[in-house]
């Protein structure tokens, strides 16, 4: 969601120090032959340092925390891979059906999740994991856009509006290629995962006279940059616009009247994992009720632990959970390759065409 695509795409009012431990995937083992290290890749943020500090102490096991910018670049290191290196991964929905397809993912031994129950029915059975064997939930979040109404004439009430000339060099979006190719598809009334090329490249003609309205394209703290009035209104995360909802609360947010899009980020052991077993033990540490809730509160996505929804705290609670009436919402999924190669053409050209 921060990363699904989430809106691929809320984290909390403070920004905390960085996550990575060292700089690429290790692998230490103690003298006994156990591995005495867990790798974890996946986006910036997606754990609280007291949690990582907690289940090393619980355990012994080190964490390497190790980042990657988009899902194509895990993809790309977990294929080189051969999906060994990392231990554990998290990543949004469409990518992983891909990595499933590639038999890059290893089946969950749920006899080694004794919280696995706490896992909400409602993201259970997703469209990339339909019999739950390979992932567990961790997150959901709706591509939103948020604006500060006092620095904005025109008011938002779709992606429509984004492409309004007074907007021009104001706007900030997330460096998703699928969610923002996705705003002109969306105008036009198609779909996220629209397969004919022609479309797309149709679609792609729109970005270009979206392009002079953008002057920022990044997926890390777009927030801030609202917060700083660096730009006036963006298309967010969800943990991002949640972040700014709570220092702001005179912001508007918005719900695109063209259509939501929603995504799942999953927590998957890739096949060739070096610590599988130390990596079931993290997903089953971090399914404890309690611990889950300082996760989400944390990292600021649609929480998917039902056991852990209660033990928000009151002031995150309502950003945290899922609205109502999110039944139609449309989720990114995999395309053809052909498609693929267009929506890439018209990322490219749109990045271009705004200078970025």
């Amino acid at each position: 969601m921060k990363k699904t695509w989430l809106f691929s795409v809320l984290a909390l009012l403070a920004v905390l120090a960085p996550r990575s431990l060292v700089a690429a995937p290790r692998r230490d083992v103690s003298p006994d032959g156990d591995m005495r290290r867990l790798t974890i890749y996946t986006w910036e943020e997606m754990f609280p340092q007291e949690i990582l500090d907690g289940f090393t102490e619980a355990t012994g096991l080190l964490i390497n925390y190790v980042n990657f910018d988009t899902n194509e670049t895990m993809l790309t290191r977990l294929r080189t891979a051969k999906g060994g290196d990392y231990d554990l991964v998290i990543a949004d929905d469409y990518i992983i059906e891909s990595a499933i397809a590639e038999g890059l993912l290893q089946k969950l031994d749920k006899s080694r999740l004794p919280n696995y129950g706490n896992i909400n029915p409602l993201y259970r059975r997703p469209f990339y994991d339909p019999d739950d064997e390979y992932t567990v939930p961790y997150g959901a979040g709706v591509q939103t856009i948020v604006y500060d109404p006092r620095g904005v004439s025109h008011a938002i009430t779709g992606y429509e509006d984004l492409w309004y000339p007074g907007f021009r060099n104001s706007l900030g979006v997330t460096a998703n290629p699928r969610v923002i190719n996705g705003l002109a598809l969306k105008r036009m009334g198609r779909s996220y995962n629209e397969s004919d090329p022609r479309v797309i490249a149709d679609a792609g003609q729109l970005m270009l006279d979206l392009a002079p309205n953008i002057r920022l394209i990044k997926d890390d703290f777009l927030d801030e940059d609202l917060l700083s009035g660096e730009v006036s209104a963006a298309v967010m995360y969800t943990d991002q616009a949640t972040r700014a909802m709570m220092a702001r609360p005179d912001f508007k947010m918005v719900f695109p009247k063209e259509g939501i899009g929603y995504g799942l980020m999953g927590a998957f052991i890739p096949v060739n994992a070096p610590n599988s077993q130390g990596a079931l033990a993290f997903l089953d540490y971090i399914l404890d009720p309690r611990r889950g809730a300082r996760c989400f509160e944390h990292m600021g996505y649609y929480c998917t632990f039902a056991a852990s929804e209660p033990l928000i705290s009151p002031e995150y609670r309502s950003f945290l959970t899922l609205p109502e009436g999110f039944s139609d919402a449309e989720t990114i999924r995999a395309v053809s390759q052909e498609a693929e190669e267009e929506h890439e053409r018209v990322w490219t050209a749109f990045k271009q065409a705004a200078g970025k």
